[in-house]
């Protein structure tokens, strides 16, 4: 059984500004390092020279990874806490929710979203609203939390994660899907293409922090994720949709 939640629910805006301090922490080594590199690597796929649209970008870590590479790099994020980092990195970001995406239709190229989409309660509309300012021809990369991954075993046995010192990580909506179940969520204007497997053999992420393990752990869910049997299991799914009107 797990621990009660701590704390009041909290919603999306707030919950990120309760970590914001932090949430950089443990990013840009082991773990972390893997998840930022398989998502920026699918991204560069479709959006290399492109116009490209993170929505949810956070601090702006994988945002400025993406202007290396695409011709413009814009982010919208609700939380101000997580925004003031990213605007602190020079990048081109606005404050806004993604059920309502403050661009016009058919902006860009690529439309990208990680982790965020799990969070978000009105589903539909977003992806309708990253669907409408998406380019025809272009790509949606989506990611969601899959229910058929060591991750979301892990997750259902774990007490709650504190994310600060009032709130954990339960203190916000969180929705897992399977693939079937998140593919009726795309607008008709979508068409699935495939899916990226993030995190297919990883029971727990502090193994990658283990001299040796870490990096061989590494390198097998880099092979898996684009492996047609194994990426299903990914405890994150980034599903590749394309607009076709």
């Amino acid at each position: 059984m797990q621990a009660p939640r701590r704390g009041p629910r909290l919603d999306n805006r707030s919950y990120y500004d309760e970590f914001a301090g932090w949430y950089e922490r443990e990013r840009g080594r082991g773990y972390h390092q893997m998840l930022d590199d398989l998502e920026v690597a699918l991204v560069e796929r479709y959006g290399r020279g492109g116009d490209v649209l993170e929505a949810g970008c956070g601090t702006g870590l994988i945002l400025a990874r993406i202007s290396r590479f695409a011709r413009t790099a814009r982010g919208i994020e609700p939380s101000g806490g997580m925004l003031a980092r990213a605007h602190a990195r020079g990048l081109e970001v606005a404050q806004a929710s993604v059920t309502a995406l403050p661009y016009r239709d058919d902006s860009f190229d690529v439309v990208c979203s990680f982790k965020v989409l799990a969070h978000v309660e009105d589903i539909e509309t977003a992806l309708s609203e990253m669907a409408r300012v998406t380019r025809p021809g272009g790509h949606v990369l989506a990611e969601f939390y899959n229910t058929r991954s060591l991750r979301y075993l892990v997750k259902r046995l774990k007490p709650p994660t504190a994310i600060s010192d009032a709130s954990d990580d339960e203190a916000v909506f969180t929705r897992y899907d399977s693939a079937a179940r998140f593919r009726s969520y795309l607008p008709t204007s979508l068409a699935w293409q495939t899916v990226r497997g993030v995190r297919i053999a990883t029971p727990v992420a502090a193994l990658h922090k283990v001299p040796l393990v870490g990096p061989l752990l590494g390198g097998v869910e880099r092979a898996l994720a684009d492996a047609p049997v194994a990426r299903g299991f990914g405890g994150f799914l980034i599903a590749v949709a394309r607009k076709v009107a």
